[in-house]
């Protein structure tokens, strides 16, 4: 099982060629989002996160959203890159959107004062978690993804797009798909540099 699992991390990688062709099918990846918001580890239990799946059509209006919103931001002459990084998370087969609640978070920096500081930290720590479950499991499954940071630009219009709580504050967004291109190479730094071990 061990094995497995750091079998599994060490195949995760960030896809941005991504197709619509179904790998998995819905109810699998539902399943696969509630296990992870369901048992990803969170500060003092307080289960913050948040989680939007938007498949096909609901995945390329958020895209939509972004394009327009960055065509607003970015010079004209330079948006072609832009826009082809939209149209390649758009060809995937859904996006997923996490969000940590910050109602939850106050309420804990309330709850335990000593430690408020620390909450809104803790609550991206726990995001990071719950974020490379998904990932790892879905790779799994023979989709690929990667992880996008759009927010706060889109935040606004995508509360308001799809009804979501005010407090729900977007972290991540997550394209995902049937890969149709091979993720680039990857450098290692020494693990000397990165790892101190004392016994």
């Amino acid at each position: 099982m061990s094995h497995d699992f750091m079998k599994a991390v060490q195949e995760r990688r960030s896809y941005y060629g991504l197709s619509k062709e179904r790998v998995a099918s819905e109810e699998r990846i539902h399943t696969i989002v509630n296990d992870a918001v369901k048992y990803a580890p969170t500060a003092f239990n307080s289960q913050s996160a948040r989680v939007v799946v938007l498949l096909g059509e609901q995945s390329d209006r958020l895209w939509n959203i972004t394009r327009e919103t960055l065509r607003k931001i970015v010079p004209a002459a330079q948006f072609g890159p832009t826009n082809e990084r939209m149209n390649a998370f758009s060809a995937g087969y859904g996006t997923i959107l996490f969000f940590e609640d910050q109602s939850i978070v106050e309420g804990m920096q309330n709850q335990f004062a000593t430690y408020a500081d620390n909450f809104p930290i803790w609550s991206n720590q726990s995001s990071a978690m719950l974020q490379f479950i998904v990932w790892t499991a879905l790779e799994q499954e023979g989709l690929g993804a990667s992880l996008q940071h759009y927010n706060p630009l889109i935040d606004e219009e995508v509360r308001q797009s799809w009804d979501l709580p005010a407090d729900w504050k977007l972290i991540a967004q997550m394209p995902f798909g049937k890969p149709t291109a091979e993720p680039g190479e990857k450098d290692f730094h020494p693990l000397s540099d990165r790892v101190k071990f004392f016994t």
